[in-house]
């Protein structure tokens, strides 16, 4: 990412979807923005009114829409234009390659959304917002996104900031003016720094639930082979997505879908059937199996129902070293003597397997702030620096102005959550992941 000095320069970016489209936006932005836009889309008057679509021919061969809007009343809070196209690749090449020619430069990785933090437009956590509002592939998962984008990390941290800070000048005035207020209870001196410590609990306590909607439920289909673990997986799809046959050991890898139960993303995994094999490409098949199984949230251990429960089903169920949902397929044959019976051809069952796999979506009556890892990580290290400032607290043999210390670490720690004290290389690593255009 370029230096901070840079910023003053004029950037320019495709910010819609890349390849085929009605129509693509490229967007300039900075001080010389009106300037190259002039050069590129010569239709514009001299004096441009802001926020008004001007229609005309680019000097790309194509025609479109362009929008210019003003300086603190854009997206970057920087002077700033926008060039609709016709949205096939040579066009919007070609009008990037003019706004290069005209002065501008390639816009890097979430370098609108960089300007846009540096300008004061949005916080850090807001930033973040969009980025994972543009990789959302669930209802839920945008819905939490679009909040973060709304400002609600900052909302949520507020009332910690307020007692830790509230805290803070209980310690320090406890310190500096000792004799003229006399003594302080302990419960008194903790009052709100014990307050900011249930605030920070809470907000934790939805972590997990945070990274199951973000990550995704891992649901793998395991059992012998022939067990009906692809037709299985196929139902659930509602698509022909893996081969079925009569052939024992059809399925010698892994396939990998997903489907959204409750707005979070289920990765269901159909794996090669367990059994001892001398075939070097099932024997991979089988060891990568194991693998899922062993990272699964929830496996669904299949036999079948027709053939009934073997022996061998017993050694490969009382080896898998996770718990596991016993299926009986084939029901519209036979129901098998345990286990839920699955008939992939009537459709027996299938609304049960699908509420198994519900009960195992982690939930809760608290949605979470956020989906972003960094913020749990960072609020963990805010716990532990608060509980430290009431343990030295409770210490008499410790002074308790040494809390103030802690304190103040827990303030630069709130801060680094909204952008307001975070780190230069915390910058770098956030806004390089975001795409070219954001």
């Amino acid at each position: 990412m370029s230096e901070v000095g840079a910023w003053t320069e004029t950037i320019a970016a495709c910010i819609t979807a890349p390849g085929r489209g009605a129509v693509a936006i490229v967007r300039l932005s900075g001080s010389r923005s009106v300037e190259i836009a002039h050069v590129v889309a010569p239709f514009l008057p001299a004096d441009l009114q802001f926020r008004h679509a001007y229609f005309g021919d680019f000097v790309t061969g194509d025609d479109g829409l362009c929008l210019v809007f003003a300086e603190g009343a854009s997206f970057t809070g920087e002077l700033v234009v926008e060039l609709n196209c016709h949205g096939s690749p040579i066009s919007v090449n070609r009008l990037l390659e003019a706004c290069y020619t005209a002065g501008a430069r390639p816009a890097e990785r979430g370098e609108f959304s960089l300007r846009a933090f540096l300008n004061g437009e949005i916080d850090l956590a807001e930033a973040e917002g969009i980025r994972e509002t543009v990789d959302a592939n669930t209802d839920r998962q945008f819905d939490r996104a679009n909040q973060l984008r709304a400002g609600l990390l900052a909302a949520e941290i507020a009332p910690i900031l307020e007692d830790v800070r509230h805290g803070l000048t209980t310690v320090e005035a406890l310190t500096d003016f000792s004799e003229e207020l006399g003594d302080f209870s302990l419960e008194k001196k903790t009052e709100k720094i014990r307050s900011a410590l249930a605030r920070v609990d809470h907000f934790l306590s939805t972590e997990a639930l945070s990274r199951r909607i973000k990550q995704g439920l891992l649901v793998v289909l395991a059992g012998r082979p022939n067990a009906g673990k692809s037709s299985l997986l196929n139902a659930l799809l509602k698509a022909d997505r893996a081969i079925v046959t009569p052939v024992a050991g059809t399925t010698r890898d892994t396939i990998e879908e997903q489907i959204a139960i409750d707005g979070i993303p289920v990765r269901l995994v159909d794996t090669a059937g367990l059994r001892e094999s001398v075939d070097e490409v099932e024997q991979e098949g089988i060891k990568r199996s194991e693998q899922y199984i062993s990272d699964a949230d929830l496996v669904l251990y299949l036999f079948d129902g027709a053939a009934g429960w073997s022996t061998e089903d017993d050694r490969i169920f009382d080896e898998l070293a996770v718990k596991a949902q016993i299926l009986s397929t084939k029901a519209d044959l036979e129901k098998g003597d345990r286990g839920l019976p699955v008939s992939v051809k009537s459709g027996d069952g299938l609304d049960q397997v699908i509420e198994i796999i519900r009960s195992h979506v982690e939930d809760s009556e608290i949605e979470p702030v956020t989906l972003v890892d960094r913020h749990y990580t960072v609020m963990r290290e805010i716990r532990d620096l608060v509980q430290e400032s009431i343990e030295t607290i409770e210490n008499e043999s410790v002074p308790d102005d040494l809390a103030a210390v802690t304190l103040r670490g827990a303030l630069r720690k709130l801060g680094e959550l909204t952008g307001e004290s975070a780190p230069a290389d915390v910058l770098e690593q956030i806004f390089s992941q975001f795409c070219i255009g954001k």
